[in-house]
């Protein structure tokens, strides 16, 4: 470390690895898969917080809570993502888990790096979904500060919602703000300051953990086998061909037909049972 850092956050102080323009790709590619095992390790380390938070989350959404997710840059494109991908991955209705980017969807694509300073911007963005005392906060902010972030975890919490954040750094704003606080700390970035890579990875893992612990509580796996998805291209058919024979025992000419008349691998699955 620097002697002048000291007083940085983790992920902005400088890494082991210096000078990083003289070495070759395969120093490059090697020296930064190694030091992605810090974002491992951090996760690992984080458990039981996010363990303790997912306990919170099944409870509320059980009684029919959604949940929600917030940030910025990175983090909010995580987000989103994670939310994204539960209705087709469980079939769960697309306003049960949302997840909302300063800047709105078009920084998805292109960054709008002053939204993130508005400590309002997160709460006005999730007003029009009228969020009530059943849902849940996740506010992600990698550096901890963010203060739309920040501002939207406040609000949420004097509102009455259950709030939980994901970050990076200890003892930051957010996680103040919080009432969950899922901290990986992930120390130095390959390149410093790039959260997009050790904290964004240590990120998707924790948002992995989440959706999927509580999709699994909710009831929309059987086994292993996301019975739940909705078969909407030709791969996911194909999965969904294969999750109702292992089931059920049946042919695959008769899976696929079942398929074709339910479009619903749980109801094809029932019926086919109920005439066995």
């Amino acid at each position: 470390m620097h002697a002048d850092e000291s007083h940085l956050p983790p992920t902005e102080q400088s890494g082991p690895h210096q000078g990083l323009e003289y070495k070759s790709i395969s120093e490059l590619v090697c020296a930064m898969h190694g030091q992605t095992q810090a974002a491992f390790d951090a996760v690992g380390g984080s458990l039981d917080s996010v363990e303790h938070f997912i306990e919170a989350l099944v409870a509320r959404m059980k009684n029919g809570g959604r949940l929600f997710y917030i940030g910025a840059g990175t983090s909010g494109r995580l987000g989103v993502l994670d939310a994204s991908e539960c209705p087709p991955t469980f079939g769960v209705n697309p306003t049960q888990v949302q997840g909302w980017i300063a800047g709105g969807d078009g920084a998805l694509r292109v960054a709008v790096e002053g939204a993130e300073d508005n400590p309002n911007g997160a709460w006005d963005d999730l007003s029009p979904a009228l969020p009530d005392k059943l849902d849940t906060l996740v506010g992600i902010a990698a550096s901890g500060r963010t203060p739309y972030v920040i501002g939207g975890l406040k609000a949420a919490r004097e509102a009455g919602l259950l709030t939980a954040c994901i970050t990076c750094n200890p003892d930051s704003a957010v996680v103040e703000a919080a009432e969950h606080a899922m901290v990986a700390v992930t120390g130095p970035e390959f390149v410093t300051g790039s959260t997009r890579l050790n904290a964004g990875t240590a990120t998707k893992l924790i948002l992995n953990l989440i959706s999927t612990t509580a999709m699994i509580q909710l009831g929309h796996v059987v086994g292993s086998r996301m019975v739940d998805m909705k078969p909407s291209n030709t791969k996911l058919e194909e999965r969904g061909i294969r999750m109702i024979q292992d089931a059920t025992g049946v042919s695959s000419k008769a899976a696929a037909e079942s398929l074709r008349l339910t479009r619903d691998v749980r109801a094809s699955i029932e019926q086919l049972k109920g005439q066995g």
